[in-house]
C-alpha cells in the first residue's frame, strides 16, 4: 500500500517500557519496618514498603503469558494466575499491585467495565503507599476519556487530590509527594483539555498536547522529546511514584509522546522525520497491541493525515496513498455503517473516525466520478464532531492563520 520509511528512526530510540512498575527490592526488612513508627508513605524509597517478591514474580509471568498470543484464552489464562496471586497475599500493597496488574490486561482485553471495577476496589484498600492509589486513579481517568466520559474522569482525579490535599502534612519531606501531585494535575489538565477549557490553569500549561494545539511547536517538541527519554530510562521498577496501569502505563505513554512529536514534525513541515517517527510509532503500536488492533487505525490515520497535509504544503498528488491509508484505518478503527448516526454515544473512538473518514472524504470529492460518496462520508463525519477547538474543516485544513491544531492523543483515543 505504501512504502513506509525503515522500521527505526534514525533521530530516535525508544525502550519498551513497562505496565507494571513495580519495585523488586525492599530497603528494609518487613521486621525492621513494623518497629517503625508509623507514617503514611508515598514511595518506598524511605524504606517502609515493599512488595511481596512472590507476587512480583507471579504478576509478570501472568502479563507475559497473557499477552503471549494476546487471544482472549491467553488473557483469561493470565487473569487466572493472578487471581491464585491474590489470594495468596496478606498485605494490601501487594493486592494493589495485583490489582493494577489486573486492571490492565482487563483493560488490553477490551473489558473496560471490569477493569474500571478493579481500579475502584484499589481506591477501597487500606493502602499505606498512596502511589497504588494515584496510578488507579490516573488509570481510571484513563480509560473515563476514552469512553467519552470526562465528567467521571474528573470525580476520579478530584477525590484523588483530595486524599492528596488532606494527607499532605502527615508526608515526610522527599518523599515523592510533589511528583504524585503532579501526575494528578495533568491529568486534570487533559480533561480540561479535552472539556476546551483551554485557559483552566498551570496544568492545562504543563501538557505538550497543550503546546502543541496552540503552536507552540519549540516548547511542546522538547516536553515530548522529555517523556521519551524519562520512560526510556525506566528499567528496574524500582520508583513507585511511576507506577501505571491500563492506558496509562509507560509503554502506552512513550507511543503517544512518539505519535504527537511524529504530528508535530508533520505540522512544522518535517514531512521526512514525520514518517519516520510515526513508522516507529507504528510498529510500537503493533508489537504491543497487534497489526489489527483500532490503535493501530489511530496511528495509519496520522500517516494518513500527514501526507494530505505534505501534499498540500507541497503541491503535489498522492491520493491513492492517501486513500489507502484511511480506507485501513477506517476498517482497523471499526467504524460503524453511515447508517448508524454519527453523534451517537455508541459510537467508540468517535471523533478519530470523524477524522479519518472526513480526509478519506477529501479524497473522494476531488474524483468526480466518487464525489457522492464523498459527499455522503463527509456529512456523516461532520455529524460525528465533537471537538471543542475547532471544526473539521479546520481540523483537515490546518490553515496558517488557524491559531489551533489537532493533536491525536493515543492513549484515551482522542482528538485533542
Amino acid at each position: 500500500m505504501i512504502k513506509l520509511a525503515a522500521k527505526t528512526s534514525r533521530a530516535l530510540r525508544i525502550g519498551k517500557g513497562a505496565s507494571f512498575l513495580i519495585p523488586k527490592q525492599p530497603l528494609i526488612s518487613c521486621a525492621e519496618a513494623a518497629a517503625l513508627p508509623f507514617t503514611r508513605q508515598i514511595s518506598s524509597k524511605n524504606g517502609f514498603f515493599a512488595a511481596n517478591p512472590v507476587a512480583v514474580e507471579m504478576i509478570n509471568y501472568a502479563t507475559a503469558l497473557a499477552r503471549d498470543q494476546k487471544t482472549e484464552d491467553s488473557y483469561a489464562r493470565g487473569l487466572l494466575i493472578l487471581d491464585q496471586c491474590e489470594s495468596a497475599q496478606n498485605d494490601d500493597y501487594s493486592k494493589g499491585l495485583v490489582e493494577l496488574a489486573r486492571s490492565t490486561l482487563l483493560f488490553e482485553r477490551g473489558s473496560n467495565e471490569a477493569a474500571i471495577e478493579r481500579l475502584r476496589n484499589i481506591q477501597n484498600l487500606s493502602l499505606p503507599l498512596i502511589a497504588v492509589k494515584v496510578a488507579a486513579a490516573e488509570a481510571l481517568a484513563g480509560i473515563y476519556l476514552e469512553c467519552d466520559r470526562a465528567n467521571a474522569a474528573s470525580v476520579a482525579v478530584d477525590l484523588t487530590l483530595q486524599l492528596l490535599e488532606t494527607i499532605r502534612l502527615e508526608i515526610i519531606e522527599g518523599s515523592g509527594f510533589g511528583v504524585l501531585e503532579t501526575r494528578m494535575k495533568a491529568v486534570k489538565g487533559l480533561i480540561e483539555l479535552i472539556n476546551g477549557n483551554l485557559h483552566s490553569g498551570n496544568a492545562s500549561l504543563s501538557l505538550g498536547e497543550y503546546l502543541h494545539g496552540l503552536r507552540r511547536y519549540s516548547t511542546a517538541k522538547e516536553l515530548y522529546q522529555k517523556v521519551l527519554q524519562k520512560t526510556s530510562e525506566i528499567k528496574d521498577f524500582s520508583d513507585p511514584n511511576n507506577l501505571g496501569a491500563c492506558n496509562m502505563t509507560s509503554e502506552e505513554v512513550a507511543i503517544a509522546a512518539t505519535c504527537a512529536l511524529g504530528q508535530l514534525e508533520a505540522h512544522i513541515g518535517n514531512f521526512n522525520d514525520a514518517e519516520e517517527i510515526l513508522t516507529v510509532a507504528l510498529k510500537k503500536m503493533e508489537d504491543r497491541w497487534g497489526p489489527s488492533h483500532p490503535k493501530v487505525g489511530i496511528i495509519l490515520t496520522c500517516i494518513a493525515l500527514m501526507y494530505q497535509l505534505k501534499a498540500t504544503r507541497e503541491r503535489s498528488s498522492s491520493l491513492l496513498v492517501q486513500e489507502g491509508l484511511f480506507r485501513r484505518a477506517i476498517e482497523l478503527l471499526k467504524a460503524p455503517s453511515l447508517e448508524v448516526d454519527g453523534a451517537s454515544e455508541n459510537v467508540l473512538r468517535r471523533d478519530i473516525i470523524a477524522l479519518a473518514r472526513g480526509g478519506y472524504a477529501e479524497t473522494l470529492c476531488v474524483q468526480q466520478p466518487r464525489k457522492a460518496e464523498g459527499e455522503r462520508l463527509k456529512k456523516w463525519a461532520e455529524s460525528a464532531w465533537r471537538n471543542r477547538w475547532m471544526s473539521l474543516g479546520e481540523a483537515l485544513e490546518l490553515a496558517e492563520s488557524c491559531p489551533k491544531v489537532p493533536v491525536i492523543d493515543t492513549r484515551i483515543c482522542r482528538v485533542l
